[in-house]
């Protein structure tokens, strides 16, 4: 064990507590002010470099070592999400009503903090620099990424690299590849115009609500009917708003839904055919229509060299047989846009934990994580950033 990995693990405690902290304090993408003090008052404790309201609530901390060399980032998100924590006994649990940590980003956070703190204590043996970016709103678009980029959150970085606490795979592993990882993920809203009236008397109606109920249907024909069976596609409705009275045929419904891709060609293929189902739809029932389809995030897609640094790393750190080839992830991360700007790696830490009940998924009300995740997470990001700097 190196003095890194020491330092990592006599502050586990101390990381455990700010990550509880956080939990119990949750502040909604766009709105991390107490976050982003309590981050930009630990860094500054530290001696590190501190810039506030980086494109919005950003934080960017630089930690100079003691000789020349490289500069790596690396990232955490802060923002948490409009849900009820419903953790019963949990003494930790969200003090904010309707707003919880239910994706992790409260222990992404406290990994990197005590990296920041690790560092600071051993900056005579960085070789280069290091770069510490906490990011604002990652969990709604246009999210906090690429803003900091526009107000130079990466100015003078070489690499960048990000992890995600990932309860999906058990704790103790370790999970990446090269190239695409996760989806770009896209959003649409569908306005159904019809003609309401009388339950007992459809036909002097539009009716919205069975339009809207024709368009599900026929939306999931893109991707059984219409992509290539090998790419991997999702198109999802995942809210539906019509009517309020059993005996009055609803005038206008509403659907809003998700589109997941890889393919640059393919995302704007399957605009344009879930339009030309929505119009033909209509059309075919009378009624009318308003979309709006806004194209989120970019794929996330790692640089060759820097994966096979992770595979490296981490086999050297927790053994080969916690390091596995990820699959692809249909979820989202504006992590891409840092890779379109630098080579970089973005990485799965496995944070569940069956034997402990930690078995709920992301955004999910009674969410949790086995918190040795956090220093599993710690040790991998820097382990990244001092490879990449020797």
């Amino acid at each position: 064990m190196n003095d890194f990995q020491a330092s990592l693990q006599a502050n586990y405690e101390e990381m455990v507590a700010w990550r509880r902290y956080l939990h119990q304090h949750p502040e909604l993408s766009f709105h991390e002010y107490r976050t982003a003090e309590f981050v930009a008052n630990h860094l500054q404790s530290w001696d590190i470099e501190v810039r506030t309201n980086v494109g919005g609530n950003g934080i960017v901390g630089l930690l100079r070592g003691s000789s020349e060399g490289p500069t790596v980032a690396l990232r955490a998100d802060m923002d948490a999400l409009p849900i009820q924590d419903e953790k019963m006994n949990c003494a930790y649990a969200s003090l904010t009503k309707g707003v919880m940590h239910a994706c992790g980003h409260d222990a992404h956070t406290a990994t990197l903090l005590s990296i920041a703190k690790v560092a600071s204590q051993h900056r005579s043996q960085l070789k280069g620099n290091l770069v510490f970016l906490f990011q604002h709103a990652e969990e709604i678009t246009p999210g906090g990424a690429d803003s900091m980029i526009q107000h130079g959150a990466l100015g003078g970085v070489d690499a960048v690299f990000g992890v995600h606490l990932w309860t999906p795979f058990p704790v103790g592993h370790f999970y990446s590849k090269a190239g695409p990882l996760m989806a770009a993920p896209d959003e649409f809203t569908i306005h159904i115009q019809g003609k309401g009236g009388h339950g007992g008397l459809p036909h002097q109606t539009i009716d919205s609500i069975y339009v809207a109920s024709q368009l599900v249907v026929n939306l999931q024909s893109i991707v059984s009917r219409q992509v290539d069976p090998i790419e991997p596609c999702v198109v999802s409705v995942g809210s539906f708003h019509g009517g309020s009275s059993f005996n009055v045929i609803a005038e206008t419904s509403v659907l809003n839904g998700t589109v997941r891709t890889f393919n640059a060609e393919l995302r704007q293929d399957v605009k344009e055919r879930l339009e030309r189902i929505v119009h033909a739809t209509c059309e075919m029932y009378q009624a009318s229509y308003k979309i709006n389809y806004k194209l989120g995030y970019p794929t996330v897609v790692n640089d060759g060299k820097e994966a096979e640094r992770f595979f490296k790393v981490g086999t050297e750190l927790f053994g080969a047989e916690a390091v596995h080839e990820s699959p692809l992830i249909m979820a989202g991360e504006d992590f891409s846009y840092y890779l379109n700007h630098r080579p970089g790696c973005f990485m799965f830490v496995g944070a569940g934990n069956v034997e402990a009940g930690i078995v709920h998924p992301h955004h999910h009300p009674k969410f949790d994580i086995d918190e040795k995740s956090m220093l599993n997470a710690a040790n991998l990001l820097l382990g990244m950033a001092l490879d990449y700097m020797a």
